[in-house]
C-alpha cells in the first residue's frame, strides 16, 4: 500500500497533520493555493486549486489519503467557496481511491443542551452550520453508496500553537503574557472545549489509516473543559506568569463593530459558542482508537510559545 498522502490546506491543522506523516517518514505532498508558507520537514509544499477537480484528481493519484484541511480566510465567503471545493475533493477521492479525511467542527450541531457527541442530529440552522452539514451528508452518502471511503474529524476551537488572529484564546496571549487584562468574545465564564490543534492532527491520520474507523464522524481528542477565562490564566500559569483578568467584550461593541466589518457580523450566528456552555464529548476516539488528549499542562505551554 501507497504511504504518499496528499494534504489540502496548509494552516495550522495542515501543517499538524503533514507533521506527523513526516514524522514517520511517509511520502507527504502539502499543498495550497499559494504552495507558500512555513516549511514542514520532510514534506513537499506545492501550489494547486484545490475547486479545480482535475487539478485536484491528478495531485491525489496514487495517494493513500486525501486531507481537506482546508479553511476558508472569511466566513462571509464560504458560500460561494466551499460548494465547489467540497465537490472537487469528493470527485477525485472517487477517481483515485484515496481515502478522503475531512477536517470538520462542531457547526453543523447548532446550539445544544448538553455535550456534544457523534451520532448527534446536524441540526444547525445558520448558513456555515449548513454549509457543513451538506458537506458531511454528500461525502457520507457517497461512502454508504461504496464510490468513495471517508472519515471526518470535529474538534472545537483551537489552542495549542501558532493559529493567528483568528483564535480565541490564542489572540490574547500575547497581551496576556505581557501581564494586561484581556478581552474576549461571549461569556468569558461559560465552559467550553478547546482542541490542541497537534491532536486534530493525530486524530485525522490515526481514523484516516483505520478501516474500521471510516464511514463515521469522530471528535479529536481533547481536554476537559476549561472557561475562556481558566484558559487564558492556564497558559499564563504554565509559564509561570501571573494570572490576569479575563472579561468579555460588551455586546453592544459587537454589534456596533459589525456595522463596518463582514466578519464580526458573522460571529453572531455562532456567538452562541461562547454564551452558553460548549462541551465536546471526545471519550469515543480515546476508548475506540486509543487516542488520548495531549496533557493540558502541555497544551499551554504551546500556546504560550
Amino acid at each position: 500500500m501507497s504511504d504518499r498522502h496528499v494534504i489540502i490546506g496548509a494552516g495550522p491543522v495542515g501543517r499538524s497533520v503533514a507533521g506527523v506523516l513526516a514524522g514517520r517518514g511517509a511520502d507527504v505532498v502539502l499543498a495550497s493555493h499559494s504552495g507558500q508558507g512555513p516549511e514542514v520537514t520532510g514534506a513537499r509544499r506545492v501550489a494547486v486549486d484545490a475547486s479545480d477537480a482535475d487539478a485536484l484528481t491528478g495531485l491525489a493519484d496514487g495517494a493513500q489519503v486525501l486531507y481537506n484541511c482546508v479553511n476558508p480566510p472569511r466566513y462571509d465567503a464560504w458560500p460561494r467557496l466551499w460548494p465547489p471545493l467540497a465537490a472537487a475533493f469528493l470527485a477525485a477521492a472517487e477517481r483515485t481511491g484515496a481515502v478522503l479525511a475531512v477536517t470538520g467542527n462542531l457547526y453543523a450541531y447548532g446550539p445544544v443542551d448538553g455535550p456534544m457527541v457523534e451520532g448527534m442530529p446536524d441540526a444547525g440552522t445558520g448558513t456555515k452550520a449548513r454549509i457543513r452539514a451538506q458537506m458531511t451528508a454528500d461525502a457520507m452518502a457517497l461512502h454508504r453508496a461504496g464510490r468513495i471511503r471517508t472519515v471526518e474529524v470535529r474538534g472545537s476551537d483551537y489552542v495549542g500553537g501558532p493559529l493567528g488572529d483568528g483564535a480565541h484564546v490564542p489572540r490574547v496571549v500575547p497581551a496576556a503574557l505581557a501581564g494586561k487584562n484581556v478581552r474576549v468574545v461571549g461569556d468569558a465564564h461559560q465552559p467550553h472545549t478547546w482542541t490542541d490543534v497537534h491532536d486534530m492532527g493525530r486524530a485525522l491520520v490515526a481514523v484516516a489509516e483505520t478501516e474500521s474507523a471510516l464511514g463515521r464522524v469522530w471528535h479529536a481528542p481533547s481536554n476537559a473543559a476549561r472557561t475562556q477565562a481558566e484558559a487564558v490564566n492556564d497558559v499564563l500559569a504554565s509559564v509561570g506568569k501571573r494570572p490576569v483578568r479575563v472579561t468579555a467584550y460588551p455586546r453592544a461593541v459587537l454589534l456596533a463593530g459589525g456595522l463596518f466589518d463582514s466578519q464580526l457580523r458573522e460571529l453572531r450566528e455562532t456567538e452562541y459558542q461562547f454564551t452558553r456552555p460548549y462541551v465536546m464529548d471526545s471519550s469515543a476516539i480515546t476508548a475506540e482508537l486509543g487516542l488520548e488528549p495531549t496533557p493540558w499542562d502541555e497544551v499551554c505551554r504551546r500556546t504560550a510559545s
